[in-house]
């Protein structure tokens, strides 16, 4: 499963590249670390060759003598692993390090005064590096030619490669961590704009802005502008739906007045037809009352939608609801947090809650309590009674228009508008038995951090 976290993917991969390049980066300075150590130990084995050619001579009897042998131990020790050799024809000195071994090479000598570097077998079976030259020594009427042959053991140059490794790996590691760190933070610093884009984007639904700002990269600013198109786009649409629904109200009105006025002349003569045409004369405006009260919410893709606190609403509604009939002698009881706010405007929550308040007024006995909680992930406020309360069937049925009850007046729309405004303010509306002994409505909501957080962590 791929990351979906923006930041994660880069971060995953530039950590890649910065791997790949230093190993590459680790091949070639190894490489190239082999051909300097190579070259200077050839250097060095010339020099040692140079100063072997300056000590020799001839003995009395024609073979090769040295005044003085190079001092480094290793030409004493048998296979020390650095070795010379001094070939006159058929004669041969070598060091004691060669011990009754000889060392091998071309047939063909070098060029006079002319050095040149061989890979030659080793007395103990290693592989040596070598150098040889060819000198002449003695008069020109007795020139002799001397072919000298200072090698030392590859194992040598592996230790010095291996030492190079030992600190070359870790040094390589360290600037891997510091150059991922560093890449970290350029990420962090690149996707910043998009962070405050995130923050913008927060005050538009919080209703603090109504449109993005422009101050971004011109990365980002595409995408800006066509955000601020888009809520233009919602806004227009948004009105012209509300003044499609109001118009519509109105001019439903009209005709629903007179459906009224004619069941109540026939009432006399044709009660049946009369309580037909009453009923469906409510039920039309039962309809348009609730589409009215959705074409007055935002819906529910509103990029702007507001909050609002819910405590004032509710005591400005059972303040008006204690003077209505059947309001003055119930028992009030209002427990809401201070910081409970509903994910709409007011109007919605008054509406909202209104219609449950009054259904509430209408079928308690003698209490109606109201009440707020806070959660680290939802908010509720629910309103109970302790009236006749619903069995689970009629429960369900709420919402759909039809009376519970044909002694209480109402068209049975007010509930049905309260879950549509909730669901527009992306609150749910459930209904149960309250421990009032009638029916509890609850509204619930998530809280505003909630889904952020969520988005966060897998986000960029």
């Amino acid at each position: 499963m791929r990351p979906r976290s923006l930041r994660l993917r880069l971060g995953l991969a530039a950590a890649t590249l910065i791997a790949l390049a230093l190993v590459l980066a680790g091949i070639g300075l190894t490489l190239i670390f082999d051909a300097v150590l190579e070259a200077r130990t050839a250097d060095e084995l010339d020099r040692a060759a140079k100063q072997i050619a300056g000590e020799v001579s001839r003995a009395p009897d024609g073979s090769p003598v040295l005044a003085r042998e190079p001092t480094d131990p290793r030409y004493a020790a048998p296979y020390g692993g650095l070795y010379w050799q001094v070939e006159a024809g058929k004669q041969l000195l070598r060091s004691r390090s060669l011990w009754d071994k000889r060392l091998g090479g071309p047939a063909e000598p070098a060029a006079p005064d002319d050095a040149r570097t061989l890979d030659l077998p080793g007395p103990d079976g290693g592989s040596l590096i070598a150098v040889e030259r060819s000198v002449a020594i003695g008069s020109r009427e007795g020139e002799t030619r001397l072919r000298i042959v200072v090698a030392e053991d590859r194992r040598d140059l592996a230790g010095s490669r291996a030492t190079y490794l030992r600190l070359l790996v870790p040094s390589l590691g360290a600037l891997f961590l510091l150059l991922t760190g560093a890449m970290a933070l350029f990420v962090q610093r690149a996707l910043g704009p998009f962070r405050t884009l995130q923050a913008d984007l927060r005050a538009v639904h919080a209703g603090e802005r109504a449109r993005l700002p422009l101050h971004f990269p011109d990365e980002v600013r595409p995408l800006v502008l066509d955000l601020n198109r888009l809520l233009d786009a919602q806004e227009r649409a948004l009105v012209r739906a509300r003044a499609g629904a109001a118009d519509m109200a109105h001019g439903l009105k009209t005709p629903l007045a007179i459906l009224d006025a004619l069941a109540r002349r026939i009432g006399g003569t044709e009660p049946d037809l009369a309580a037909e045409l009453a009923g469906q004369a409510r039920a039309m405006g039962g309809q348009v009352e609730r589409a009215l009260a959705r074409a007055r919410v935002a819906p529910p893709g509103d990029l702007r939608r507001r909050a609002c606190p819910v405590a004032p609403a509710i005591e400005r509604l059972v303040a008006t609801l204690r003077r209505l009939p059947e309001g003055e002698g119930l028992g009030w009881s209002v427990s809401l947090p201070a910081g409970l706010a509903y994910p709409g405007e007011e109007g919605e929550l008054m509406e909202a809650a209104g219609n449950l308040l009054d259904n509430a007024r209408k079928w308690a006995h003698r209490r109606v309590r109201v009440a707020g909680s806070l959660g680290p992930d939802a908010a509720r406020l629910t309103i109970e009674d302790d009236g006749p309360g619903m069995s689970e069937a009629a429960i369900a049925g709420l919402g759909r228009g039809v009376r519970w009850d044909e002694n209480r007046p109402g068209t049975g729309f007010g509930l049905a508008i309260a879950r549509d405004i909730a669901d527009a303010a992306g609150a749910e509306l459930t209904f149960g038995r309250s421990g009032l002994g009638g029916l509890r409505a609850e509204l619930t909501w998530p809280q505003p951090g909630a889904g952020r957080s969520a988005n966060a962590e897998a986000g960029t």
